[in-house]
């Protein structure tokens, strides 16, 4: 038994380096199908990846959220820092910083270049602000925070600065539903390039698959070394479209790096990891592998010695 198993293992091996050594005897041939599943493959695997990384973006966002509560016009900054002293005390808030009305005015001033307009007013027309970062890091607690905050009777507007995260996150969910349809799509043109490549094949070798059915080769033993060249397009092909997102993704990292370092993020691209890269190759191989067993499954049986 174990004897049979080594052969069998062994016949499987020299079939697939033989399907190998025949696509390397045809370089620009194998080159081009499998450069055109590379780029069938890269294209949605390189989305993939680029909305990872916007929701990586938005994670790193929604864990630095913070709550502005605007207090009434009333409100003193003597009052205001006594509340602000009270909220500390909450277990929901890590810290408080007050923002007096005259240090308002005064960051409003030398941002919005007004300065002339706002000395013609009588008085200062902005509030005390007091900015509270939230002790939990997701979203749902901050809103849950945001309306405790807004029932208080000196403030006026409550805002969550980032409530713009969760419409963030909704239309990069919605873009991931997208691309999963363009890489479904993409992958059905793979199984057609793949079929349509071992379709020819097989009419190339057309007198080869006659005599060896005539000497007694069964169906599996003549189709074994289609479906390794099937699985060699495929592999290839994802490893091609590796590499082209990879390239893609150095040329993206230096800009990302400059425009994350104008907002003193230290945030980078993250490209493929061990798991991603082991499920692109996976993808690739099932993909040829598939398109070539639909192949020899529609034409092989169309072949039969005269």
């Amino acid at each position: 038994m174990k004897n049979r198993l080594q052969v069998y293992l062994l016949r499987h091996v020299q079939v697939a380096l033989a399907s190998l050594g025949r696509l390397w005897r045809s370089p620009l041939a194998s080159f081009m199908t499998a450069a055109v599943i590379g780029i069938a493959l890269a294209l949605p695997s390189g989305l993939y990846l680029l909305t990872g990384n916007l929701q990586r973006l938005s994670t790193y966002w929604d864990g630095n959220a913070s709550i502005s509560l605007f207090l009434k016009h009333d409100i003193g900054d003597a009052e205001a820092r006594k509340l602000g002293g009270r909220l500390e005390g909450w277990p929901e808030i890590a810290s408080v910083k007050l923002i007096t009305a005259d240090q308002a005015l005064a960051e409003f001033r030398e941002l919005s270049g007004f300065g002339d307009a706002l000395d013609s007013l009588d008085e200062n027309p902005l509030p005390a602000v007091l900015a509270v970062r939230p002790t939990a890091d997701d979203a749902g607690a901050a809103s849950r925070l945001l309306e405790k905050l807004r029932a208080l009777d000196a403030v006026d507007i409550a805002q969550l600065d980032l409530q713009w995260v969760a419409r963030f996150n909704a239309m990069v969910d919605l873009a991931r539903r997208g691309i999963l349809l363009i890489g479904l799509l993409l992958g059905l043109a793979v199984l057609l390039v793949v079929g349509n490549t071992i379709r020819l094949e097989i009419q190339n070798r057309r007198d080869e698959i006659e005599v060896t059915k005539l000497i007694g080769a069964t169906d599996a033993f003549i189709r074994r070394p289609f479906l390794y060249t099937g699985l060699w397009y495929g592999l290839a092909g994802a490893v091609l479209a590796w590499l082209l997102v990879e390239l893609a993704f150095w040329q993206l990292a230096g800009p990302v790096q400059q425009l994350a370092g104008l907002y003193q993020s230290h945030f980078g691209l993250a490209a493929f990891s061990f798991t991603d890269t082991l499920a692109l190759a996976a993808t690739g191989t099932a993909l040829g592998l598939a398109g070539s067993w639909l192949a020899v499954g529609r034409h092989l049986g169309d072949i039969e010695p005269s």
